[in-house]
């Protein structure tokens, strides 16, 4: 049996720690780390639940979870190498040259699940550069012949193009490739975000969350992990076929200043939504794409009456979306 101990979410929380041996990447040991939410007593589990999260983030949501956990669904979440819970000191905060490195730590959380649960069907919800991380490995599963035992996807704000004007995003991409060889740490100087002041309490916002681990500026941008995702961006646009129903959410509307104002927490302050938009129907399958008026880049830290309607058409997703039999 796996280990499991208290989580800094406290009561109800437990997390496990993920060896995963020798970072390729060079920064010493590495490991993820998955979070639980204990199902209480009188809670029916009908399936599982297993979120991912995108860059300068970490699993927080407790909100989210016991909304899941309210309709049958055992909620897991996984803080990636070198990210959250599971960076370690001396290690670049959410590195990774090759976004198929996480594939590790997908096949080992969903067989936790497996173990706590066997025989359980997974919905995987993942945002932001989890959205990509997430397809791309259901892809990667398909085209070998591995079955898991995924029956669905979530995906929130997936980031599936690189923001930007298409003349700059393809010399920048060749630019990457280079300095990806050259100099991989290399961080890149980028206009400061207010995306994050929108969101904490200290602030703006409503959402108490570690800016140790999700800082409000967010992490330092490098060459080498903006490199795998701009090749995980070109796996993604050739086509997918990730086997499974998938349902993306994303705002109706992006808003790009650097200055807080009330449109702000309104709009994505991150991605483009019309390259979510665009490149939806490359992940294979049947795709329903929801835009929800009024979101922020994380759909479900949105402001309250957002957030309900994202919730209602997730729910609606679900019941059309039955685990099979």
């Amino acid at each position: 049996m796996s280990s499991w101990t208290g989580d800094l979410l406290g009561d109800g929380y437990e997390q496990h720690t993920l060896p995963l041996g020798t970072d390729p990447d060079g920064e010493g040991q590495v490991r993820a780390v998955v979070v639980r939410r204990t199902p209480r007593a009188d809670e029916e589990v009908r399936g599982a639940v297993l979120y991912v999260h995108g860059f300068s983030d970490y699993f927080f949501q407790t909100s989210m979870a016991d909304w899941f956990a309210a309709r049958g669904l055992a909620f897991y979440a996984l803080d990636l190498r070198k990210c959250g819970r599971a960076r370690t000191p001396g290690q670049t905060a959410h590195y990774a040259a090759d976004l198929q490195q996480y594939d590790a730590e997908l096949d080992r959380t969903l067989a936790l699940i497996e173990e706590d649960h066997p025989g359980t069907p997974v919905t995987l919800l993942a945002h932001s550069t989890g959205g990509l991380i997430v397809p791309l490995y259901l892809d990667r599963k398909r085209r070998t012949g591995v079955t898991t035992p995924v029956v669905g996807v979530i995906l929130n704000s997936p980031w599936f193009d690189l923001q930007g004007r298409a003349l700059l995003r393809g010399p920048g991409t060749w630019m990457l490739r280079v300095l990806a060889h050259t100099s991989p740490f290399r961080v890149f100087s980028l206009p400061p975000s207010i995306y994050g002041s929108t969101l904490h309490t200290s602030v703006t916002g409503e959402w108490d969350f570690d800016i140790a681990l999700k800082p409000l500026e967010g992490f330092p941008v490098t060459a080498g992990w903006l490199n795998a995702v701009r090749r995980g961006h070109a796996q993604l646009h050739r086509g997918l076929d990730i086997g499974v129903p998938s349902l993306v959410l994303r705002s109706d509307k992006s808003h790009f200043e650097p200055e807080y104002t009330p449109a702000s927490d309104r709009g994505d302050g991150v991605l483009d939504v019309r390259q979510i938009a665009r490149w939806a129907g490359c992940l294979g399958g049947e795709t329903t794409v929801v835009p929800i008026e009024d979101a922020r880049h994380d759909v479900l830290l949105s402001l309250p009456p957002v957030r309900e309607r994202a919730y209602e058409v997730i729910e609606a997703w679900l019941k059309a979306h039955p685990a099979p039999a």
